[in-house]
């Protein structure tokens, strides 16, 4: 079987993301497994640029060496749900049936980990959060499993 697994910083507290979240994982369950990791936050006393790279050191310290990895960051490319599905399944593929997806905290993305990236992909110039952005994904994960299996669900 598939799977993907997500790693980023923080819990989801928002009942509606994580009911959102849920939902998601659930419908994805007869494509592949989900796995979501969540790494600490560094702490807000902690200057900007340190705790990005704290961050990144955690999120990295879930990647092995042969994963394919994807990084969700603003300066990423600009994909079609289509592409999105098309370059899931691929690099699935590629990785031995499984991708990592990471995903930065409120401040950002280390560049430790966007050089790890083998795809940036940003889903869109509009701001928006890191607890958000992981509902998105999860649902452009299951709508790339729909496209792949040629259901009706995207249209």
């Amino acid at each position: 079987m598939m799977k993907i697994k997500i790693v980023a910083p923080g819990k989801i507290r928002e009942k509606w993301l994580q009911d959102g979240i849920s939902e998601y994982v659930k419908r994805c369950s007869t494509s592949c497994k989900i796995e979501i990791v969540e790494v600490a936050v560094s702490p807000d006393s902690v200057p900007v640029d340190r705790g990005i790279y704290e961050e990144g050191q955690l999120i990295l310290s879930h990647i092995k060496q042969g994963d394919v990895v994807w990084a969700i960051d603003l300066h990423g490319k600009l994909l079609t749900s289509e592409e999105f599905s098309s370059h899931m399944i691929s690099d699935i593929e590629r990785g031995g049936s499984s991708l990592t997806i990471v995903i930065g905290g409120s401040n950002g993305i280390a560049s430790e980990v966007t050089s790890r990236a083998n795809r940036r992909i940003c889903f869109g110039n509009m701001t928006m959060t890191h607890t958000l952005t992981r509902l998105v994904l999860m649902e452009q994960i299951y709508r790339g499993f729909k496209i792949y299996e040629g259901s009706n669900y995207h249209k």
